[in-house]
């Protein structure tokens, strides 16, 4: 449908027309340049732009991989980096390349790629341009279910304990949204806050409170509370790997009604979209999205909230581009991370969440600063 063609059938859904039967844009329109964007210039003439801009961030996210798998602690010939691929022989090399470094960088693929596009929705879900996925408890909810297997049932398999992770994220999630929905009011965007907040201030408390009263499990949970892509095997990556799918799938789906909904819920609703149905669902892949994040990598602050972030500042509020953006943009960040702290400390190395929280606080400051936040 052209964009006239749109606007029309908007203007005849009873929206109406202001201004002398001037028509309502389509709703499918980022809702900041429904009205236009001061410049003259026309929604539809961007994508081509954006596009090419797509295909740039594939290139430099190949190009991230690549510097992966080929730079780290150990210092492996480029050279031998391809014979690995082409032709394993079994040596320590070779053996660090494919056990290693690949099943790392997939991790840290995913792993960022879910958390990107989980941020840019959350954000979206709360019209909260500096939103976290956290907000919702999800993060704190995975960590409290590391936290009991580690502590109570005494599984050390990370294997094993990612379905603790993930169980918890999935349960903080439908506590969160029962309490925010509970009344005649029903769920909405500040309640979900307030609601995920509480939750995780209560799930922290708990997780505290049994790594106090136990200081072995303080000792194993020490190096995944600061996040890190090292010590995970390839067989965490594939049974954590459908879950990343789904969720990546069905939050790439939901950019429509999200775009719709930015116009307000009565908005929302007379143009069609279910506004229950698009939260839950909503919730239901930033559920995926994290709780398998989390479950791998431990908790990783600011990835979610600064890279949609900026993301916006740039693309614009349209969530058809916001969203796959933020999906390739955050990964790329985290790889350099992980790949800088690999570097800067040889032979050992600084866990990707160290590194990340000293490049993002600072990011985060200068966003918290600016005069005008990247409009939803």
């Amino acid at each position: 449908m052209r964009p006239a063609e749109e606007a029309a059938a908007v203007t005849g859904a009873g929206e109406g027309s202001a201004g002398g039967g001037r028509p309502v844009s389509s709703a499918t329109e980022p809702p900041a340049r429904a009205a236009g964007d001061g410049g003259g210039r026309k929604p539809w003439a961007r994508p081509p732009v954006l596009i090419i801009g797509l295909v740039v961030a594939v290139g430099v996210l190949a190009l991230m991989v690549l510097a992966s798998i080929a730079l780290g602690a150990r210092s492996v010939p480029f050279s031998t980096v391809i014979d690995a691929f082409l032709a394993p022989d079994g040596s320590n090399d070779h053996t660090v390349i494919r056990e290693l470094r690949i099943p790392r960088t997939l991790l840290g693929l995913g792993v960022g790629a879910t958390l990107g596009l989980a941020g840019a929705l959350m954000q979206s879900l709360t019209r909260n341009p500096l939103a976290d996925p956290g907000l919702l408890g999800v993060n704190e909810g995975a960590a409290l279910g590391v936290t009991l297997a580690l502590g109570l049932f005494g599984l050390s398999d990370p294997a094993v304990y990612v379905w603790f992770a993930f169980g918890g994220a999935a349960l903080a999630a439908v506590v969160v949204y029962a309490l925010a929905a509970a009344g005649r009011s029903g769920s909405s965007p500040v309640r979900l806050t307030l609601a995920g907040v509480a939750l995780g201030m209560v799930c922290t408390a708990l997780a505290s409170a049994i790594l106090r009263m136990d200081t072995q499990t303080f000792d194993r949970m020490r190096f995944w509370l600061t996040g890190s892509l090292a010590g995970q095997t390839a067989d965490t990556l594939v049974r954590l790997a459908p879950f990343m799918v789904a969720g990546l799938v069905l939050g790439l789906l939901l950019a429509r009604p999200l775009n719709m909904l930015a116009l307000g819920d009565d908005a929302g609703k007379a143009l069609g979209v279910a506004v229950n149905r698009t939260r839950i669902l909503t919730g239901v892949a930033v559920t995926l999205l994290c709780g398998a994040a989390t479950a791998a990598a431990g908790p990783l602050w600011f990835v979610g909230l600064i890279v949609p972030h900026a993301v916006r500042a740039v693309v614009g509020p349209d969530q058809r581009w916001v969203l796959p953006y933020s999906a390739l943009a955050a990964p790329v960040l985290l790889l350099g991370a992980d790949v800088a702290g690999r570097l800067i400390a040889r032979p050992g190395e600084v866990q990707v969440g160290i590194v990340w929280a000293v490049i993002g606080a600072p990011i985060f400051i200068m966003l918290a600063r600016r005069r005008r936040v990247a409009a939803l």
